[in-house]
């Protein structure tokens, strides 16, 4: 029988998620590395590692349909070429949905690049990426993902980077039947991660780790969340983040498009 997802606002199938700090041994498992992921500090700290054999992973017990999700994190530093840290919410099966943060690794002193994409009935190619205004392996930064049925907006530190609209009025399939789970794995890609694969990883600097705390979900059915947009002032952040620090944008992409951009491009 067929649910209307305006029943399982805010719900996890069938329990009603409210706002709280995490405690990653009660709401994530570690799903594969062969111990290189690690719960840590009694639940309140997380680290993946990747070495030569292997990478390493997580998610989420809960699944999600709408809600924010919080998560720190604190990148690979020195010479990351290679690695990719992904961060993401997603459903299972060839029409899934799928919301993502990848972080691309870089050679010493040369920028992260922060991947992002959407993915709706298991069709993504929505890639915005950006280069970051600060280290992101210095310290831990907050990574938030707001997706409700209007809109998804990307933030970093609180200041939005990216806002994905709900086109659906012309045509565009939009992530709103399929809860989600939160998954976050660190794995080898220097096929493509880093300069087109040009870059490879240097294994002597293994492992690489990547550290995580302070996840937090707002997924209760009432939460201002789930109709929030973003004011005047995020416009202007936006704006900001765009204009100095955006890399790749499909919407802009002629040449991948030369029949026409994507309908949802065309929305303001």
């Amino acid at each position: 029988m067929a649910v209307s997802s305006s029943i399982l606002f805010g719900f996890i199938l069938g329990s009603l998620v409210v706002a709280s700090a995490a405690n990653f041994h009660q709401d994530f498992d570690v799903t594969w590395g062969d111990g290189r992921g690690k719960i840590l500090n009694n639940g309140n700290l997380l680290t993946l590692s990747l070495d030569k054999a292997s990478g390493s992973g997580f998610q989420s017990n809960n699944e999600y349909l709408f809600g924010k999700i919080d998560m720190q994190l604190k990148l690979v530093p020195g010479n990351s070429a290679g690695t990719v840290t992904a961060y993401y919410l997603s459903s299972q099966g060839p029409t899934h949905d799928e919301i993502d943060f990848e972080f691309l690794g870089n050679l010493s002193g040369d920028p992260y690049t922060l991947h992002t994409n959407v993915f709706s009935q298991g069709k993504g190619e929505r890639e915005q990426q950006f280069h970051l205004w600060f280290d992101p392996t210095a310290d831990f930064h907050t990574y938030s993902i707001l997706w409700n049925p209007q809109r998804i907006i990307f933030s970093v530190d609180g200041t939005p980077i990216r806002e994905y609209k709900n086109a659906e009025s012309v045509g565009v399939s939009y992530p709103k039947n399929q809860p989600m789970r939160i998954y976050s794995s660190l794995w080898n890609a220097d096929d493509w991660a880093t300069r087109g694969g040009l870059v490879k990883t240097d294994w002597t600097q293994s492992p690489f780790t990547a550290s995580y705390r302070n996840f937090k979900a707002e997924a209760s059915n009432n939460g201002a969340w789930l109709t929030e947009e973003l004011d005047s002032t995020g416009q202007g952040r936006l704006k900001w983040v765009q204009d100095n620090y955006m890399i790749y944008n499909y919407c802009t992409d002629t040449k991948r498009y030369p029949q026409g951009l994507p309908k949802e491009c065309n929305m303001s």
